[in-house]
């Protein structure tokens, strides 16, 4: 089995050093990740300049680009076999709701999805972010899974785990996106030279959290399964768009 990884943090980060290790008892892995921290970077591509493909001490490949631009890389050009599948993680911090949009590493493992790779987006959910162990056992636990019991289509899997030991756990359960509230607003300073810049401000807090959304399901120390699809069509609306489009 072989297993391609990355993740949107870079390819220093700690759950992604994790996860290369608990994964590689199981399959053949290899590590494409960014060379810096690309959290936010949904699922660009770079097509303004070339990307470089360079390797580590610690044997990881890095990339001067996005997570997509890694998954797309790697699948596309460097590897000699399409890997059985794409785990994306270990994401310091959530990726639940309406976060899916904009996150990094739920981008590297739908690229994986698109290109025709089952995928896994895994990220560590908490404050102080001690668990990662949890969160790798919990991807040893699915993968083992998946080498057991594959699908005729592959799946896009958004998982979020608590940051708790692996024993607190509360199961597994299989969840829906949640939404949150509208986002702060963006903060206002001033550089060294004067000038106004603005920040953008943190993620609004749960809005729809009810039983069986991935907010509920981690605040009750589960691990939230989210299967994620690609069609943005708003079927609901088919209709009234046509209507409208047809009155004069």
């Amino acid at each position: 089995m072989r297993i391609l990884i990355s993740n949107d943090d870079g390819y220093f980060a700690p759950g992604l050093a994790i996860l290369a290790t608990h994964l590689s008892t199981l399959a053949e892995v290899v590590v494409v990740a960014p060379e810096r921290d690309r959290s936010g970077a949904s699922n660009s591509l770079t097509l303004d300049r070339p990307l470089k493909l360079r390797k580590a001490a610690s044997g990881y490949y890095y990339v001067n680009g996005t997570p997509t631009d890694c998954v797309h890389l790697a699948v596309t050009g460097m590897l000699d076999h399409q890997p059985d599948m794409v785990v994306s993680g270990i994401n310091a911090g959530a990726n639940m709701g309406d976060d899916t949009i904009y996150s990094g590493t739920v981008a590297a493992a739908t690229e994986g999805f698109l290109l025709g790779i089952p995928a896994i987006a895994l990220s560590l959910v908490g404050k102080e972010l001690r668990n990662y162990e949890t969160a790798a056992k919990v991807a040893v636990e699915l993968v083992q899974r998946f080498s057991q019991q594959t699908h005729s289509k592959p799946w896009l899997l958004n998982v979020n785990v608590p940051d708790v030991p692996y024993e607190q756990l509360n199961g597994i359960k299989v969840t829906r996106l949640g939404k949150r509230h509208k986002a702060e607003p963006v903060i206002r300073a001033l550089n060294p030279h004067g000038e106004t810049v603005y920040w953008v401000g943190a993620a609004g807090k749960a809005q729809d959290a009810g039983e069986g959304t991935d907010f509920h399901t981690v605040a009750q120390q589960s691990v939230s399964i989210t299967p994620l699809q690609i069609d943005l069509t708003q079927y609901s609306q088919l209709d009234a768009v046509r209507d409208w489009i047809q009155t004069r």
